[in-house]
């Protein structure tokens, strides 16, 4: 008898003022939870059928302090006020906070008056019944475009039947491209597809090495792509073919994903899912899969959330509520010790030599700063360099740029709303070379006509001055009229 009294004792108590259909709706969904419903309702039919149906119910008009009183308030946990007169739900609101203060409190609200006064009233949670219904038709209708198309990408990879999947990342890859490919290798094999994740360039970056190294990623490096070996050819994170990658130009794409805008209308292969709203590609694979339903292991959570995170500064910058969706799915799957080490790994030498030559380098005009870091091995360093220059007071928008054999590599980075390092990156080197987003972005230049150049110092001086130029000229600024701001 004592364990009964206990268990009766523990119940919540949820108080439901106004019984319609969303009040009945709401004690439906508390069936089952150790809850203990009561409901207020002024018309005796309803509240004959609702204590037919097994419901404590007192009678009484919710809109009178007398009918408020009688209720045992001081042991009310919640009380959701969901009647459809707007006038009574913000009278019972009033009665419920004056006996007690610090009741949680849900209210029906019909208008965006009735939910300001409801709040300026001390309501915790204003709902207007339409708009509410209006956001879950568009989840809807969102959770169903997603699968459609998680759909039609199998369909396309299943075509592939015994051939292979070659699945190309942009040259030097980042933690959001590789996870990315991971994900549509794992969507592969699970329509018997067999795949293998490429890429060109370096993996430099020190967290990026942990990052493969701890989570055993398989990934393939090629300095030139033989398309005999594979049946069909998906792109994670790039869009045009030779454009950051190893591809030829007129290579055929079957699948192309990615999250960076992309202006031009050569963007063609049979799959085709851009997203720029979306601050990283492993939030759209992350999606794919949540939405087929699929297993996701712990090095894949760990790999995609990783990369989610990265791509979004720590969902900082570009972060949507897509973003935030997918990771909210993945936490609970990830590693989080392999997940901690990946994050702090020792940084290379030449990292922070590079940082060094980034700061004794720096031209800053306004609130821009641009630096000449000379030439690189790891070009993964020259994005920490931008962001690390950007806590540099007054300066809001970073510009670092370095030379490995023969390409000029750039990254940009901005915390000014007004700046698009993205569109500053595609008009100064043209979209060819340069893009990404408006906060963060890069190029990568073909070094050229200045390739014969013998001299070093006579080719960096050169590389400096053209690369400066054209920033300039696209930010607006004249080269002749820069304060630069060098440490001897």
């Amino acid at each position: 008898m004592e364990d009964v009294i206990k268990e009766v004792k523990s119940k919540q108590l949820y108080a439901i003022l106004g019984s319609g259909g969303m009040g009945v709706a709401v004690a439906k969904e508390l069936e089952g939870k150790n809850i203990s419903v009561i409901f207020v309702e002024k018309d005796a039919s309803k509240a004959e059928t609702l204590k037919d149906q097994g419901y404590d119910v007192e009678i009484g008009d919710i809109s009178d302090y007398e009918t408020i009183v009688a209720l045992d308030v001081l042991n009310i946990d919640i009380a959701f006020i969901l009647s459809s007169n707007s006038e009574a739900n913000f009278k019972a609101l009033t009665h419920l906070k004056k006996l007690k203060p610090d009741i949680y409190t849900i209210s029906r609200v019909n208008d965006q008056n009735s939910k300001d006064r409801m709040e300026a009233a001390g309501v915790d949670l204003a709902v207007m019944p339409a708009r509410a219904a209006a956001q879950v038709l568009v989840q809807a209708v969102e959770r169903a475009s997603i699968l459609k198309k998680a759909h039609e990408l199998q369909r396309v990879i299943k075509k592939i039947g015994k051939g292979k999947l070659a699945i190309i990342v942009h040259n030097n890859p980042d933690p959001d491209a590789i996870s990315g490919a991971m994900a549509l290798k794992e969507i592969a094999r699970t329509v018997g597809v067999d795949s293998t994740i490429i890429y060109n360039g370096l993996i430099g970056h020190q967290e990026n090495k942990a990052f493969l190294n701890l989570l055993d990623i398989e990934i393939v490096r090629m300095d030139e792509f033989d398309p005999s070996k594979f049946s069909s050819i998906a792109m994670l994170e790039s869009a045009i073919p030779g454009v950051n990658n190893l591809l030829s130009p007129d290579t055929h794409v079957n699948i192309i994903i990615d999250h960076h805008p992309v202006t031009t209308t050569e963007v063609k292969a049979d799959f085709i899912d851009i997203q720029p709203e979306i601050g990283a590609s492993a939030t759209i694979m992350t999606t794919y899969i949540k939405e087929l339903g699929l297993k996701v292991n712990s090095d894949l959570a760990t790999a995609l959330l990783y990369g989610i995170r990265v791509d979004t500064h720590e969902f900082k910058k570009n972060a949507t509520q897509s973003d935030l969706n997918a990771a909210a799915f993945l936490y609970p799957l990830v590693d989080h010790e392999i997940l901690s080490q990946i994050e702090t790994p020792s940084m290379s030498t030449e990292t922070l030599d590079i940082m060094g030559y980034a700061i004794k380098n720096r031209q800053v005009n306004g609130s821009y700063l641009i630096s000449n870091v000379g030439t690189v091995r790891d070009r993964d360093a020259l994005p920490q360099a931008a962001d690390y220059l950007l806590n540099l007071e007054g300066v809001t928008t970073t510009i670092i740029f370095g030379l490995t054999e023969d390409t000029i590599h750039i990254s940009g980075r901005t915390k000014d709303v007004r700046v698009n390092v993205g569109e500053i990156m595609r008009e100064a080197f043209g979209e060819e070379y340069g893009g990404g987003h408006a906060t963060s972005a890069g190029a990568q230049i073909p070094l050229g006509v200045f390739s014969g150049t013998k001299d070093k110092h006579t080719l960096m001086k050169l590389v400096d001055e053209a690369v400066v130029k054209k920033l300039f000229e696209v930010i607006g600024m004249e080269m002749e009229e820069k304060e630069t701001e060098k440490e001897e």
